[in-house]
């Protein structure tokens, strides 16, 4: 439609409005509609450009507490929420920036894998993981961050031996808490313990950190590592999976009720019919809307999967829908299918895809989105049924500008509180063939942050 003189619509009771009163109406209008209002005329151009419109769009959308995260993280008082608005919901490209330096003179983390990164009371906290050699560690390091998130960080050391060596186990957020479950040692042993921690920095004291074992009384997961977890409705762990004893993989899913004061925990197994294969290596995702994503592992038949499941968790009710897409529809997608890889919910509803390895162990420094977005937040099966080809573009590969990061496996990604902001450390990498060496295979020690809207 063309734009037309504000003069050809004063017939219209549109015209007659307060801006307040089309701000209102425009906030219940697809973006679509609102861009088509802004051709229209003149007048409602300029009001369709006003950053207020585009903040509260932003709100409408994502929530406040992103936006006021934004706000927090941002060294610009002055954001451009139309452009902010439009580089989050098209997410064509990532920066990627080295904040670690093996020439500076700071205390940081040993290479590893298979460990865990959570971003949680400002603070990053790894634990654990495995190194070279095959062994565990049992070390936790921790580094604050503040509002600086593109600042060299000051690890710190903060404890050891509690809880014990291990790699691959599990770790979330809950509120300020962290929740660690599971793992394996060096010597192939399972756990099925689980931990609480809390991380606290003080101005003067600097940084504290303790853990403890939660009690779950005598209903326990059976013990296992390469699982995948997350955190719903603050107090739930959800965990899916993983290997057993004698290299068994698994498909069950448990959950975890932990009470108020984070000292009692309740396990329970959940089934339902149908439920992804048994599976481990691959991820579980809160993406907010009462739905988790799963995505990827290997089976028990060692291949490489690629499949796509979300679990409704709404009304207390837990419920599997597989996501139907063909590789074959998806730009570059038979790079898909992964083990190993990450899967991290940011802003604008994408949960970002990095990394990984594949059937043939070619690990991946590539970053792919998946669009939550086009997912009914409700009644996902009845949604299938009525509309088939509704969920076929779900997968977007997203381009890497600035410094490319080396491929890898098994590391570890965690977002800010804005989603904006995204950690990447360690992983296994490939390495020079040496002498000694039967496989090129090395540990990364790489801080990586990934930025989602590079030159606002």
């Amino acid at each position: 439609m063309e734009e037309s003189s504000c003069t050809t619509n004063k017939g219209s009771p549109l015209f007659y409005l307060a801006p307040d009163q089309l701000f209102s109406i425009l906030l219940r209008l697809p973006v679509d509609s609102i861009l088509s209002f802004a051709t229209t005329c003149k007048r409602f151009r300029s009001l369709t450009n006003s950053d207020f419109l585009w903040e509260s769009l932003c709100k409408r959308n994502w929530g406040e507490s992103y936006v006021n995260a934004v706000k927090a993280s941002s060294p610009c008082q002055n954001i451009p929420w139309m452009r902010f608005f439009k580089r989050v919901y098209q997410l064509e490209c990532v920066s990627c920036h080295k904040l670690s330096d093996a020439d500076v003179d700071l205390a940081i983390p040993n290479p590893r894998a298979s460990h865990s990164l959570n971003f949680v009371s400002n603070c990053l906290v790894l634990f654990g993981g495995g190194c070279e050699g095959g062994r565990h560690l049992d070390d936790t390091w921790v580094a604050y961050i503040g509002n600086d998130f593109r600042k060299m960080l000051n690890w710190q050391k903060v404890n050891s031996g509690i809880p014990s060596g291990r790699f691959g186990h599990s770790c979330v957020v809950s509120g300020d808490y962290l929740v660690l479950f599971g793992g394996i040692n060096d010597r192939g042993y399972r756990h099925n313990d689980t931990w609480v921690g809390q991380v606290a920095y003080h101005e003067n004291h600097g940084i504290t950190m303790s853990w403890s074992l939660l009690d779950v009384g005598s209903i326990a997961p059976p013990p296992r590592g390469a699982h995948a977890a997350c955190c719903i409705d603050n107090r739930k762990m959800v965990v899916h999976g993983g290997i057993g004893f004698n290299g068994l993989r698994l498909g069950d899913m448990w959950v975890l009720e932990l009470s108020e004061n984070y000292l009692v925990g309740s396990w329970q197994e959940v089934m339902t019919l149908p439920s992804p294969p048994a599976r481990s290596g691959h991820t579980l995702t809160y993406t907010g809307r009462n739905q988790i994503v799963l995505f990827g592992g290997r089976g028990v038949g060692y291949e490489v999967l690629s499949d796509l499941w979300f679990l409704d968790v709404s009304e207390g009710s837990f419920k599997w829908v597989r996501i139907p897409y063909e590789l074959q529809n998806v730009p570059d997608g038979i790079t898909l299918p992964r083990v190993g890889h990450s899967a991290t919910l940011v802003l604008g509803g994408w949960v970002l895809i990095h990394g990984g390895e594949d059937s043939s162990r070619h690990r991946k420094n590539d970053f792919w989105a998946l669009n939550t977005k086009a997912m009914p937040s409700t009644s996902l099966e009845q949604a299938l049924l009525n509309f088939p080809g509704l969920f076929l573009n779900v997968w977007k590969r997203v381009d890497t500008v600035d410094y490319q990061p080396n491929s890898r496996s098994f590391h570890r990604v965690c977002a800010d509180y804005s989603g904006g902001y995204l950690y990447v450390f360690g992983g296994m990498v490939d390495g020079l063939l040496e002498s000694a060496e039967s496989a090129g295979l090395r540990f990364n020690g790489e801080l990586l942050l990934v930025e989602l809207l590079p030159s606002l």
